[in-house]
């Protein structure tokens, strides 16, 4: 039997659900690595994000990866012990959006612990693949879902190469943000973040500069103090951290003609300098998950232009995945991103 991770009420119920069987075209998973995302713990804390809310248990987890344990018909790229990282959106692939190649889009998209479908978080899936990951580890598999993120995120904002960039949060989004941008050719990446222990680690994975957000200090006063610092607005902000405060920081540190990138969330009404956005012509734009990422992640890992690892700092068996939960809640032990092992890899 399979045993799956609901959330609903506190404590999480486990429970044994029949192994799913493949269907054409689909290929069955024994799930191996599942790391817990900050739109899950929000899941679970609020009960939502935005206008996707939980109204039933639903089991989270959608960075993921394992290996293939059994082939529906009709599969012809993959076999039995393949090694794969799941992408966890399935699109319509008939719409506009789908047509166009922004199927991130795509209203009618399946994805993995995104109400009302469950997630990852269990022994075994079933799902549309379509190529092994043979070449890396289950590790780096999982973590090509928020290395996708900031793909896509780096993507929109048109980063190229020699400029200089904010990135506003040093968690997970934000760090893996951080190595995007160094490999996407940027030749200055400055980040924030109100925790001093996560700025030491964004120093060690190549940051030019830090900053801890100063409380007393109202956002344009802070933006003004890194400006004073580095000597340069940043041509390309990155938002991670879904603050208001950091939202209305990032327009002050932005250079005229720049481009602000939205990917945290947040609070979904925000007020901003609008008149400061305005004038300098700061193009805002927005992201919804990725698209099209998954062979650049995938490559990117491969060929040793990022190393994702070292943000992995707490890992867990699938049995204690609640404790795993509030570690990754209350950045408990400074813990940035929490793992947890599906397979008997970790034991209890």
């Amino acid at each position: 039997m399979v045993h799956s991770l609901c959330v609903h009420l506190f404590p999480y119920p486990q429970e044994d659900r029949e192994v799913p069987q493949p269907g054409p075209n689909e290929v069955q998973v024994a799930m191996q690595r599942v790391g817990i995302c900050g739109s899950d713990v929000h899941f679970k804390k609020h009960g939502g994000i935005g206008e996707y809310m939980v109204k039933k248990p639903m089991i989270l987890g959608h960075e993921s990866s394992g290996t293939v344990s059994a082939v529906g018909p009709g599969v012809q790229n993959l076999k039995v012990g393949d090694r794969v990282a799941i992408e966890p959106g399935v699109p319509c692939r008939k719409c506009k959006f789908c047509k166009n190649g922004r199927y991130n889009l795509c209203p009618d998209c399946f994805f993995l612990s995104c109400p009302p479908y469950d997630g990852s978080l269990e022994d075994t899936i079933v799902m549309l693949l379509t190529s092994a990951t043979n070449h890396v580890s289950l590790d780096e598999g999982a973590l090509m879902e928020p290395l996708s993120v900031a793909i896509h995120a780096c993507r929109r904002a048109e980063l190229s190469l020699g400029d200089k960039v904010l990135v506003l949060g040093a968690g997970p989004i934000g760090l893996v943000t951080l190595l995007t941008a160094k490999a996407m050719g940027a030749s200055e990446v400055a980040i924030t973040d109100i925790q001093q222990e996560r700025l030491d680690v964004a120093k060690k994975l190549g940051a030019s500069s830090c900053f801890k957000i100063d409380p007393s200090l109202n956002p344009e006063e802070m933006a003004e103090k890194m400006h004073a610092i580095l000597g340069w607005r940043s041509d390309i902000t990155i938002e991670c951290s879904g603050a208001e405060s950091s939202f209305q920081t990032g327009i002050y540190a932005t250079e005229p003609g720049g481009v602000f990138q939205m990917i945290g969330h947040g609070n979904p009404i925000k007020s901003f300098p609008q008149f400061v956005a305005n004038t300098r012509e700061i193009d805002i734009r927005g992201t919804q998950r990725y698209a099209n990422t998954y062979p650049t992640a995938l490559s990117m890992i491969a060929n040793k232009l990022v190393d994702v690892v070292p943000l992995i700092t707490h890992r867990y068996p699938l049995e204690k995945s609640v404790e795993a939960f509030n570690t990754a809640e209350t950045f408990a032990d400074n813990a940035i991103k929490v793992m947890i092992h599906c397979d008997d890899s970790l034991t209890a």
